[in-house]
């Protein structure tokens, strides 16, 4: 797949892009796709998580699972977990990598336990 100009890919390109994988990601103006399964362990580390932060969410934030999210015009990626506000931030950026405990002062007070996959009670 030839990108449409020199400078690359735009977000808006994907939504034109009828034949790219169904988890295509822009990253700086290139594609990034997804082509393997995902994991069952995954799923469910993700659903868990969903679950955890929809608890604590207050009225108003909404918790999303594995949508695109257009960051700017270079790059439009799919997270696991998305928590905005239904005014959505357009500088968005990632909060990091958690181990352990994942807390977050924003959009709310957040604190959720990891555990890894396997130590995830059924």
């Amino acid at each position: 797949m030839r990108p449409p100009r020199a400078e690359g890919w735009f977000a808006d390109d994907l939504d034109r892009l009828l034949e790219a994988p169904r988890h295509t990601e822009l990253i700086d103006g290139a594609l990034v796709f997804m082509m393997s399964p995902q994991r069952s362990w995954r799923g469910r580390l993700v659903t868990a998580l969903t679950v955890a932060l929809a608890d604590q969410a207050p009225d108003g934030v909404e918790v999303e699972r594995e949508m695109a999210v257009r960051l700017d015009e270079r790059n439009r990626v799919e997270p696991d977990v998305l928590v905005t506000t239904a005014s959505f931030d357009p500088d968005y950026a990632p909060a990091g990598i958690f181990r352990d405990v994942l807390t977050r002062p924003v959009p709310f007070d957040v604190t959720v336990t990891l555990q890894p996959p396997s130590a995830a009670t059924p």
